[in-house]
């Protein structure tokens, strides 16, 4: 249960509330449910299904994993590393924007009411309880002065020449942000696994509140209405399934490795296509549900602004969590205690993709260096939270939300859509569709049918290179706040997505060079995967004895009840297996005869087996 709702935490995020309510009503509406259905059925679930089928059976992290693969792919695990890092720098600060209105909350009136306050301007036109107010092109409304001018301060800074200072309070917020985040991924996931019990479901607790809230404000009608009456015509625009399959895509979150760290913690016969289902289901029904969240408060400021829905719901992003929702909020009976549950929500909803996130990473990255970083977890994930700390800080300046926007659109655009394509290549056509089938069959008892296996090997790929393709081809300017972005900052842009895609060749012509071999050699030896023990019957692996004639050998398969492993060597027995959820085991080795055992420590990755060096020759345990 830990893990579905990790796996739920990490799916279901800001973008469910703040993106599909958007991109549903201003792509046809209802109609717009066509297309992301199909494109969630043949391209999302059947990516979600795989990265948790290669994560549960290789039990190992996004960059070691593709040595079990295809050897030269491994740079596509630092690629989702770095695009990680990048998410990382800019998604926590928004988690700290709404720590901000979250204590901003705690008032008897909430301070973007009115336009009464030190940093609005004359154009600030508060419509809420009044009669013959006329709102014009520049009206701004008490929540949105509030947003730019108090908690971002954004007009101190003239664009991405001049970002300005640090804001000290939105430090505080972000440092409080990264310091949560820490202590729940410290430990690994014996700690993250109990904070989702709670990041997980709070949500829909808070969402049911707020529907059932919105549906009862006069003219919530009319934002359901507008929210979900089809357009047919839009059908027939390539941009809508564009859309819906870029939502599906970034909705469920395959390619962030995400899905691989948390599913290699899983049992190994574990039913994770179930979890896929699952999952893929609630994600999907939680959009669907913000939708009705965020209409019925749209229709209720089109009531009280006496103008059209689509007049009202032009927000998009993070300023209809910062703005157009807190100003509703704002003009309710209890508005306190619905913008402190909301902003709640939001950083909820934002804290568990960070654990995810994060946990991908590290998790990686400790797979693939055991040998240094195996007892120094702790201090690994401080150095790691350390470095996202320190990469946030441009994004806490007064044009810091120009530095979001900028690392939104870039950090993981379209490098995670390739890498996931390049990861959807490698596991089907190199690694091979009917032996990733195989290795399902032996975790599930049964295999994939004909849908998946056509769904990985042809209908996801191409699902994939056409949103890589439509997005490149169709780049519309852009802009922030009326302040559009110049042409140097764009190239930054596409600089910070090559950095991370890079690493990918980069690796490739590593591997090749530093393979022995003709061409052809290196080629075959290169997509060939690397064999494990696993591969190899018991008997061949047995270490010949050292000089002192001690060392284990396992039986094949010798399995206890309770999961402990027992095994008989020549003058030693493994009496007791403790397997932790975490990379620690500790095994007890007695001499048969004796009272007295010995204690060994060990660091395991998690295949199939565990290395020891009690003599020169490794111990090999089955577990």
């Amino acid at each position: 249960m830990d893990f579905l709702l990790s796996v739920i935490g990490f799916a279901v995020d800001l973008g469910n509330v703040w993106r599909f309510p958007y991109i549903c009503y201003q792509n046809g509406g209802g109609a717009f449910l066509i297309p992301y259905t199909l494109m969630a059925v043949f391209g999302g679930v059947p990516l979600f299904y795989m990265e948790l089928a290669l994560g549960q059976f290789h039990r190992t992290g996004a960059i070691p994993i593709w040595k079990r693969i295809c050897p030269i792919f491994k740079g596509i695990g630092f690629a989702i590393c770095i695009i990680g890092l990048y998410v990382s720098f800019y998604y926590n600060t928004i988690i700290a924007w709404a720590l901000y209105y979250f204590y901003s909350s705690f008032t008897s009136s909430l301070p973007w009411t009115s336009c009464d306050n030190p940093w609005n301007t004359p154009n600030c036109t508060n419509y809420f309880g009044k009669s013959n107010v006329t709102w014009s092109n520049f009206s701004k409304s008490p929540a949105e002065e509030f947003y730019t001018r108090k908690v971002l301060e954004i007009q101190k800074s003239s664009g991405l020449y001049d970002v300005g200072g640090i804001r000290w309070q939105l430090l505080l917020c972000l440092l409080l942000i990264f310091t949560i985040v820490y202590f729940s991924l410290w430990k690994g996931v014996k700690t993250s696994g109990k904070v989702v019990w709670v990041t997980a479901t709070l949500p829909y607790v808070v969402l049911l509140i707020l529907l059932v809230r919105g549906a009862t404000l006069p003219g919530a009608w009319r934002g359901v209405i507008f929210y979900l009456r089809p357009n047919w015509e839009k059908l027939l625009s390539t941009a809508v399934w564009v859309d819906a399959a870029a939502q599906i895509f970034f909705s469920l979150g395959p390619g962030f490795g995400v899905l691989l760290a948390l599913a290699s913690y899983n049992h190994f016969n574990n039913n994770c296509y179930r979890d896929a289902i699952v999952t893929s289901v609630v994600n999907c029904l939680t959009s669907f549900l913000s939708g009705f969240v965020i209409f019925t408060v749209l229709g209720y400021m089109a009531e009280m602004r006496d103008v059209e829905v689509e007049d009202v719901a032009k927000d998009k992003g993070p300023s209809l969590l910062f703005i157009t929702y807190p100003e509703a909020i704002a003009n309710m009976m209890g508005s306190t205690f619905f913008a402190i549950i909301f902003f709640l929500m939001v950083i909820t909803l934002g804290l568990d993709s960070t654990f995810g996130g994060l946990e991908a990473v590290i998790t990686a990255i400790m797979d693939e260096y055991p040998h240094i970083l195996a007892k120094r977890r702790e201090l690994f994930v401080l150095g790691l939270i350390t470095m996202c700390f320190l990469g946030s800080l441009t994004t806490l300046t007064h044009g810091g939300a120009y530095v979001v926007k900028l690392l939104e659109e870039f950090g993981a655009g379209c490098s995670i859509l390739a890498v996931v394509l390049l990861e959807a290549i490698a596991v089907s056509w190199f690694y091979g569709i009917q032996r990733f089938c195989n290795d399902v069959k032996s975790m599930l008892g049964f295999a994939p049918g004909m849908f998946w296996q056509v769904c990985w090997v042809a209908i996801s790929p191409a699902f994939l290179a056409f949103i890589i393709v439509s997005s490149l081809l169709d780049q519309p300017p852009l802009m922030l706040f009326d302040y559009q972005y110049p042409e140097w900052s764009i190239s930054v842009g596409y600089l910070i997505g090559a950095s991370s895609f890079i690493c990918i060749p980069v690796y490739m012509v590593y591997k090749l060079v530093w393979t022995p071999g003709s061409l052809k050699q290196r080629l075959a030896e290169c997509i060939r995967p690397e064999k494990t023990i696993r591969d190899q019957p018991a008997e061949s692996v047995a270490p010949e004895p050292g000089a002192d004639g001690e060392y284990l050998q396992y039986p094949a398969n010798h399995h206890d009840p309770d999961g402990s492993v027992r095994l008989q060597a020549h003058s030693k027995t493994v009496a007791e297996h403790e397997r932790l959820n975490t990379r620690s085991i500790t095994l007890h080795v007695e001499t048969l005869g004796s009272k007295h055992c010995r204690v060994f420590h060990c660091w395991r990755s998690r295949s199939a087996f565990i290395s020891l060096n009690i003599t020169h020759p490794p111990l090999l345990v089955w577990y």
